[in-house]
């Protein structure tokens, strides 16, 4: 074992070209290894265990080691391994495309798969663009998000995301993306120079809501093609919408003919409890984007769902949506989904969440008590928890104590004590957490027990 373990620790540093990894970090250090996986938990190289509170990164609905999974992909690989979505279909694209629209609210009925969460927000925006282009309205083509918010990693996504660090160093992008205020409640009196507090959740969400009016008003409403937001924000730590936010962005879209996408790369497929962020909230999109839990990790798979609507005008002769990608709802992906929707059912997986999120929220919520936590904020199985330097202020830490709590202290010890999780400042400095939908009070208090361990000594280092 120790020959292999440091082969592979060779390997990986001279071969390995890790994402949003710093490599410096492990001159002096092993790179972790991570080679197996069981329900909640997963194993390193050296045997050591740790609770998987992230659920890999908020993909690991069902958690690890599911043999029915592994056994539906194996089944499909014997039967046809690959034929591409090009003109022709293939049987589970064409069953999950039905279950999904099922699934789906209102009027998104149609399906069109990607590789991943990023592909779909590209596709997303460029449905966007054509589709007005075709209906006689070839001017809109901007799109409005919020700050702080990610929406992928592509050229087009990356332009949409609200996160200028990791923008600039691929500058110039796509053109024509605006920001808007998101929903932290908790840094209320920040976002609104001091109009509100938060102490009214509905008049935040009303003013909130507002500022997507005045971008649109702004940019002139015959150019905006989009408005992208996610149910719950994930950058920053988890905002959730106040009370009515989404169903005024609704009555803004419509009034401006400006379509409202649902990005749940992350939101759907229970971790809200729900199989959409956008049915726990009580709005209907134009369009969904979606990734992730939609096979619980077990195959690379995404997709755009919209509006019947949305398809019409492709529908004329001669008429095609120009654009596709090779392993779009490849054939072992689509069966491993159709195979983790009926586990999902059988299990009653999402009724599992619903009836565990308030302990789930409870437990995070002891954590209070600790002087370095300023907020837990959250729905159902995804939380953030926002660190302070002074609960009284809310103060936050500047660039250099962030940077030496977080990447030098917490990440590190929080991995250590045995929980895989992410401790992110983009944004004010958080924990996120997002485990396995099937985890519950044992996990719970585990996540708990070791975080207050860490944040505590965390503390105590200021």
């Amino acid at each position: 074992m120790t020959s292999d373990y440091d082969h592979l620790q060779r390997a990986a540093k001279d071969h390995l070209w890790m994402h949003f990894t710093r490599h410096s970090s492990y001159d002096e250090a092993d790179v972790p290894i991570i080679v197996r996986g069981e329900g909640a938990y997963i194993y390193d190289a050296q045997g050591k265990r740790y609770l998987d509170g992230l659920g890999g990164l908020f993909v690991s609905q069902l958690g690890h080691g599911r043999t029915e999974l592994a056994e539906a992909a194996a089944a499909q690989a014997k039967e046809l391994a690959f034929h591409p979505l090009w003109s022709y279909a293939h049987p589970n694209a064409i069953l999950l495309a039905e279950r999904i629209a099922g699934y789906a609210p209102g009027s998104l009925n149609r399906v069109f798969f990607t590789s991943g969460g990023g592909e779909a927000v590209e596709t997303a925006w460029k449905l966007a663009k054509n589709y007005f282009k075709l209906v006689g309205k070839p001017l809109k083509h901007k799109v409005i998000s919020r700050a702080i918010a990610y929406h992928g990693t592509t050229q087009g996504a990356l332009s949409i995301t609200g996160l200028p660090p990791l923008k600039q160093q691929f500058e110039p992008l796509v053109p024509s993306t605006f920001r808007v205020p998101n929903t932290n409640i908790y840094r209320a009196a920040e976002t609104t120079g001091g109009l509100l507090d938060g102490s009214d959740p509905e008049a935040f969400g009303r003013w909130a809501a507002d500022q997507i009016a005045i971008a649109i008003e702004n940019e002139g409403p015959d150019t905006v093609a989009a408005v992208f937001l996610e149910p719950v924000q994930n950058a920053g730590g988890c905002f959730p919408p106040p009370p009515g936010y989404f169903q005024r962005v609704r009555e803004i879209c419509d009034e401006y003919d400006v379509l409202f996408v649902s990005d749940e790369v992350i939101c759907a497929y229970g971790r809200l409890g729900h199989m959409f962020g956008a049915e726990r909230y009580g709005y209907e999109p134009d369009m969904i984007t979606c990734a992730k839990g939609i096979t619980s990790g077990y195959a690379p798979l995404g997709a755009m769902i919209a509006s019947d609507r949305l398809m019409e005008p492709f529908l004329a002769d001669g008429e095609m949506f120009a654009h596709g990608y090779t392993f779009g709802g490849h054939p072992v992906a689509a069966a491993v989904a159709m195979k983790n929707f009926d586990i999902f059912e059988e299990e009653k997986v999402l009724e599992h969440v619903r009836s565990n999120e308030d302990s789930f929220r409870a437990t995070l919520e002891r954590l209070t008590d600790l002087p370095i936590v300023g907020d837990v904020r959250g729905d159902g199985y995804f939380y953030g928890i926002e660190l302070v330097k002074d609960k009284a202020t809310k103060e936050s830490f500047t660039d250099e104590e962030c940077e030496r709590l977080l990447y030098g202290f917490v990440s590190k010890q929080l991995y250590a004590e045995g929980l895989y999780c992410r401790a992110d400042d983009r944004g004010d400095p958080v924990i996120q957490l997002s485990p396995p939908l099937i985890c519950d009070q044992q996990h719970f208090d585990e996540i708990e027990q070791i975080l207050r361990i860490v944040l505590d000594k965390a503390g105590s280092l200021l």
